[in-house]
């Protein structure tokens, strides 16, 4: 993992809590977005629940209230960590700001619909899709305003990011400082983990493709014999399997990512390059 130290299992500022948020922008966000909440044991986590974000408390299918729930759902944690697997930046050129902040806090005065938003950054960068510094390295698929990933930029910065950001309840890393007291948002990508382990097999598919439910328990296998989680029962095991979407899965992965990541050191921003500060750091 680069720019990411070793695991310190010891760490006084490890987070007891760790959720896997594998985001959607869709319509029936509530559907498409699934939530892996582990709880720490040293030097690994126990996946304690897998389960859909219209489970959550005020919640429903449909994406305001959905994110509205999820809003809220990040906000009553306290020492926990959430990987979220959308971009919580653009390309440095793209900002538009001075500092990530501000870009953040007036993300959703400056674009008023997601279409508007993918539009202005497609001619901006002069009718081409620029990736950041982080998705380089971590050799992510798309750009962050990409046709198949703007939506989940968009609504993930304006309707999850920027109202926690304003009410000062989440610490935003690396770009803001860690505080004990508040959860701890990083931003990752299921895909460049997997990539990184270097598995590839295709595992988004239908059940009755026995293929894609084995190659989705092959990596999940995988994932336990990093030594770094274990799946609480076989009930759980059986509902991140048979989710055939795989979203269940990325959810586990992205709870992995980030567990890998908070450990590392209790200063992240000493561990990035400065042009993170602005674009965003992809853990993985």
């Amino acid at each position: 993992m680069p720019g990411v130290k070793p695991l310190k299992p010891s760490s006084r500022c490890l987070p007891n809590k760790v959720h896997g948020i594998d985001f959607s922008g869709a319509r029936d966000a509530g559907n498409k977005i699934w939530i892996a909440s582990a709880r720490v044991f040293g030097a690994r986590i126990e996946v304690e629940e897998c389960y859909q974000a219209k489970c959550l408390p005020d919640s429903a299918t449909d994406r305001d209230r959905c994110l509205r729930a999820l809003q809220q759902f990040i906000c009553r944690q306290s020492a926990c960590a959430c990987g979220l697997d959308f971009p919580f930046s653009l390309p440095h050129r793209l900002v538009e700001a001075t500092n990530w902040e501000e870009f953040v806090l007036s993300f959703g005065s400056r674009y008023l619909d997601a279409e508007k938003f993918r539009q202005s950054c497609w001619e901006t960068a002069g009718n081409c899709e620029e990736k950041r510094d982080t998705d380089r390295k971590s050799k992510t698929p798309f750009s962050p305003y990409n046709r198949r990933l703007y939506r989940q930029t968009y609504y993930g910065i304006r309707d999850v990011l920027a109202p926690l950001v304003r009410d000062k309840v989440v610490s935003v890393l690396p770009m803001q400082g860690v505080a004990s007291d508040k959860p701890w948002l990083l931003e990752v990508c299921p895909a460049s983990t997997l990539e990184r382990m270097g598995q590839r097999l295709p595992y988004k598919g239908p059940n009755r493709d026995r293929d894609k439910r084995a190659n989705r328990a092959h990596i999940l296998k995988k994932i336990e014999n990093t030594g770094f989680i274990r799946i609480r029962s076989s009930a759980l095991r059986a509902t991140i399997l048979d989710d055939s979407d795989g979203d269940a899965l990325d959810s586990v992965i992205a709870a992995l990512a980030t567990f890998r990541a908070i450990g590392s050191t209790n200063d992240f921003s000493a561990l990035t390059p400065s042009i993170s500060m602005l674009e965003g750091y992809i853990y993985i």
